[in-house]
């Protein structure tokens, strides 16, 4: 018989999902999908738009990201005006990018997972949040929630407004930093560093008691896709696309965001709106790959600053080489703000920051153009076509959390083969099917393109398709 639990509080992920489990004749799990339930289609309503306002409408697909559409947009925007922006635009928007992937990943894993690893996957969940956190390591928590305001002060005196800001334009960016903008920064430099500092060697120091969780959370063999820069160098803004495999075996390299169609598919399934793209030579579903910050620490040669690289060399030997479980996604973010940090310090003493010269102008010189940056969960593709007056005709959006798809529905089907056995669902099970996606940190309404809360449904399907089971979060 039909079996309904409720359980509270809101579950710690962006967006509406459900999970369904099938179990065999032995009562075994033989399968599990993640379904996304949620639609939006920016994709179809961008269309009739101009051109010069896709930047701020597609940052509005995400009030956690608008940075990346933002600036995937805007490089879209270069390519359809055929425009070299400034040195000073560049630059503007890769400190604002980074301050991007600081304040995103900051609430990836003090504000959404550390009261896992802090609490216990098995401790109350009424107390397992953010709040408990605070209540049990106050030290801690204020410290993650400063260094992610750290990163959303930059959005902020880069682009007027923390969230949305319309300031990455085609062609650079609307204004430069101030001098008083950059002197804040550097105050607030040491504190962030060490807050980093100290969060990694947390984690560091909490691997050994996750042991389970490193082996089940998403161990498997799959590609890595991100972008590198000269020799391989960790890159978030531009570059050149690179798949290796879990073996570190470059599989391509040197891809172009041109010619994207050509090495990645999208699949559909009837049974979630999130798209499943995939390694197109390899084909569906066998060309699985992951994105992200894991991927980004997998396929890079370096990180190309002093204390990430020594942490890098340090994650690749606890590793045992390339990280193929996704659990280790926790420690890359960690590895990527430390990054992160180190390049603003770099950006924030530099001349061209505070130059005039910010934007390159010109009228529409190609009538198609894609652009690729790095969001904080991973790569992201915005490919536009327009008429001779700059009206979008049709869009495309390949987003990172999409990217991840056929990576999470491994992930969950693993979790769920390791802890459920049998009818029922306990809750540090669900808690753990939850760890698994959060881990991913995916944004299910950039992905999908729903206002609300954030549940989470789990059915458990026995072998002739009867609900057995089912958990609600909501």
């Amino acid at each position: 018989m039909s079996k309904t639990i409720v359980i509270d509080p809101v579950t710690r992920i962006e967006g509406h999902a459900k999970i369904s489990v099938y179990l065999d004749d032995a009562g075994e799990v033989e399968d599990a999908r993640f379904h996304v339930v949620e639609f939006r289609g920016f994709e179809k309503f961008c269309e009739g738009r101009p051109m010069w306002e896709m930047a701020g409408i597609t940052a509005r697909i995400c009030g956690i990201c608008p940075v990346s559409h933002l600036l995937a947009s805007a490089k879209t925007g270069d390519k359809i005006q055929a425009v070299t922006i400034p040195p000073a635009g560049e630059k503007l928007r890769r400190m604002m990018n980074l301050a991007q992937i600081t304040q995103s990943h900051a609430l990836s894993f003090f504000h959404l997972s550390s009261p896992d690893f802090l609490l216990g996957w098995d401790s109350d969940p009424a107390k397992r949040n953010v709040f408990g956190l605070i209540a049990a390591d106050p030290d801690l928590a204020r410290s993650g929630i400063r260094l992610r305001q750290f990163g959303q002060k930059i959005i902020e005196l880069l682009g007027a407004k923390k969230i949305h800001p319309s300031w990455a334009v085609p062609g650079g960016v609307r204004s430069p930093l101030s001098e008083e903008s950059c002197a804040w920064i550097r105050d607030r430099l040491p504190e962030s560093r060490q807050t980093i500092e100290t969060a990694l060697g947390l984690f560091k120091t909490l691997l050994d008691r996750f042991s389970t969780e490193v082996e089940t959370f998403g161990k498997f063999p799959s590609l890595f896709m991100g972008l590198v820069g000269k020799d391989g160098l960790w890159e978030h803004y531009d570059g050149k696309i690179r798949f290796t495999d879990s073996d570190g075996n470059i599989v391509a390299d040197n891809l172009s965001e041109d010619d994207y169609e050509s090495y990645i598919g999208e699949a559909v399934e009837p049974w979630s709106y999130l798209k499943f793209p995939y390694y197109k030579p390899q084909g569906y579903p066998n060309g699985i790959y992951r994105v992200g910050p894991l991927a980004r620490v997998n396929i890079c040669s370096r990180m190309g600053t002093p204390a990430a690289d020594r942490e890098l060399l340090e994650f690749r030997d606890r590793a045992g080489g390339v990280a193929t479980s996704s659990f280790y996604y926790h420690y890359a973010r960690l590895i990527e703000i430390l990054c992160a940090i180190e390049h603003i310090e770099q950006l924030v003493n530099d001349p061209d920051i505070v130059s005039p010269r910010t934007r390159a102008t010109a009228g529409i010189n190609n009538l198609e153009g894609i652009g690729v940056s790095e969001a904080p969960r991973g790569t992201l593709f915005h490919h536009y076509k327009v008429d001779e007056n700059g009206l979008i005709k049709k869009v495309n959006l390949i987003i990172a959390t999409g990217q991840n798809n056929l990576a999470m529905n491994k992930t969950v089907t693993q979790i769920a083969q390791h802890f459920i056995h049998g009818n029922e669902i306990q809750e540090g099970m669900l808690n753990r099917v939850e760890a698994g996606i959060r881990a991913f940190d995916p944004c299910l309404s950039c992905s999908t393109h729903a206002a609300g809360q954030m549940p989470l449904h789990i059915e458990l399907i026995d072998a002739k398709g009867t609900v057995v089971n089912e958990v609600y979060r909501h």
